[in-house]
């Protein structure tokens, strides 16, 4: 393990000057700079190395060439040729108000120009300094300016859930200020945006009709994040220490590793995995909740809650191609705001007849998201503290293969009881909803609303050889031992049991009165 671990780490400089480890991607730079120039366009989750590929862009503008000695793009590229170079990260500028963003850009600006000797003229107007800046580089030094923008979305992403008379001159600003690159298009190389979402409304994408979008193209699926071939062929030595310590084979080590953290697709077909999460586990040896922890905003979880929206998060689903095209952060389409955040991936692209759009199956990436979310979402529905989630998943997993209904109907008890009374929505969807969620985090296969010939299953769940029916039951008040002997005559009066009865089954039926709560569980006939 000669080189380093670059935790944290997005500085393309620093990582090659201090022998930090870092995965080639340069061969997509050379794919994207090798015509005559361009603005493109990549979307990627938080923390997927977005920072690092503007800042090895950078570095090759500015014909860095020692820097990429041994990389993919180093014998191909005309290091003779350098270009001005125009790097903002919108992470590094205060946009709580449009005040602050003014201010702090023009700060910024003016600092590269600065560091090209030049004097920008006093404005207010961050666009007019950002379009003087571009033209004064192009007219100095001779050559086209770069412009590279990371966390385009950052202002409006951080203030999604501010007020209107807040949020609309944030986005009148962005608007303004990104106009300028299509004013400018004449002085311009090479452009190239990163953030996490296509904000369709934002109309940075209209006005500047020549960017290409690569978000979703399969000559960039890989990117960001690393393929399973990168992972085994730069990290072998960490892997092998891990099998080591572990007392397990190298295959084993792969497969956890593929498990937890691998499944990040924009295609369907190349599957990568998220670097932040898999440098911490080579760190720590630890499998753990690492990207999930620190890439997720908390108005993800409410907005979530707020719909009671949790079929997506459960089940895979289908969505039109086109649909990718049409997010609004002002409806903000819960799975293209879970897609585009990385909380759901492309699993599968089903392609029609020609001339019809292809149809994507989008689905939890890996262990690590999936249990992350599903906790994250339980203490969220349940106001039940996020800590203790994990022992009270183990608890009441045990109870109920166990079929222990008088500790596993304490268990629930104690996950409900605190959910203050004036948020208690009296509907069953909302209960239904929370024991979905955390019958699925228990580790039981769903099978959805499952249909048969006599009504529908609200939910059947597998785990080896145990099979687990629910029905929900609900009331604002009234008897629940009336609720739960409802909830088994549906059961056996429609034979819901059927075709499991080949199988060693348990069955569970949950009545809610209120803010009383009842459950049983029972063998089923065999």
């Amino acid at each position: 393990m000669e080189s380093r671990l670059p935790i944290g780490i997005q500085d393309f400089v620093k990582i090659r000057e201090n022998n930090y480890h870092y995965i080639d991607k340069t061969i997509y730079i050379h794919r994207l700079t090798s015509g005559s120039g361009g603005a493109f366009f990549l979307s990627r989750p938080r923390r997927f190395g977005k920072s690092l590929l503007i800042s090895t862009m950078e570095a090759f503008f500015k014909g860095q060439k020692d820097l990429f000695t041994g990389l993919f793009i180093y014998d191909k590229a005309e290091w003779s040729i350098s270009y001005p170079v125009i790097k903002l990260d919108w992470t590094s500028v205060g946009h709580s108000t449009r005040k602050q963003m003014e201010d702090g850009m023009i700060e910024i600006l003016k600092r590269i120009g600065k560091s090209y000797q030049i004097e920008l003229n006093q404005s207010e107007n961050a666009a007019m300094v950002f379009e003087h800046l571009i033209y004064s580089l192009h007219e100095k030094t001779g050559r086209k300016a770069v412009v590279l923008i990371d966390e385009y979305d950052v202002p409006i992403l951080d203030n999604l859930k501010e007020p209107g008379e807040v949020l609309e001159p944030i986005r009148e600003f962005l608007q303004g200020f990104y106009r300028i690159l299509k004013a400018s298009d004449e002085h311009l190389q090479f452009v190239f945006l990163t953030g996490i979402t296509k904000f369709a409304k934002v109309s940075v994408f209209s006005a500047l009709n020549n960017l290409v979008d690569i978000t979703m193209d399969r000559d960039y699926a890989a990117i960001c994040g690393w393929t399973q071939d990168e992972i085994e062929t730069n990290f072998e030595p960490y892997i092998d220490l891990m099998a080591k310590e572990n007392n397990s084979t190298r295959q084993e080590v792969l497969d956890a590793i593929q498990y937890w953290y691998n499944g990040f697709s924009w295609d369907g077909d190349v599957f990568v995995y998220n670097p932040f999460s898999t440098l911490l586990l080579f760190s720590k040896k630890v499998f753990d909740n690492y990207w999930f922890a620190t890439a997720t905003p908390a108005f993800l979880i409410e907005v979530i809650k707020e719909r009671n929206d949790i079929k997506c998060v459960l089940c895979p689903s289908e969505i039109v191609g086109t649909s990718f095209n049409s997010f609004d952060y002002k409806t903000l389409d819960t799975k293209l705001l879970l897609f585009q955040t990385g909380y759901l991936t492309i699993k599968n692209v089903k392609t029609g007849r020609l001339g019809v759009p292809p149809v994507y199956t989008l689905d939890v990436p890996n262990n690590e998201v999936r249990n992350s979310l599903l906790e994250y979402m339980v203490s969220s529905y349940a106001s039940y503290p996020l800590t203790d989630t994990v022992i009270l998943r183990d608890r009441m997993r045990q109870q109920l293969l166990n079929g222990e209904d008088t500790s596993f109907e304490e268990s629930v008890k104690e996950l409900f009881a605190g959910i203050p009374y004036q948020l208690h929505i009296p509907k069953e969807a909302y209960y239904h909803s929370l024991i979905l969620l955390w019958l699925t985090l228990l580790g039981f296969e769903i099978q959805g609303e499952v249909s048969t010939n006599k009504g529908r299953i609200d939910a059947v769940w597998k785990l080896e050889e145990q099979v687990i029916i629910t029905e929900v039951k609900f009331a604002n008040e009234g008897d629940t031992d009336r609720l739960i002997q409802d909830a088994f005559k549906q059961i056996y009066e429609a034979g819901y049991y059927e075709r499991y009865k080949s199988r060693k089954t348990t069955l569970l039926a949950i009545g809610i009165a209120g803010k009383k709560i009842s459950c049983k569980i029972t063998q089923l006939p065999l």
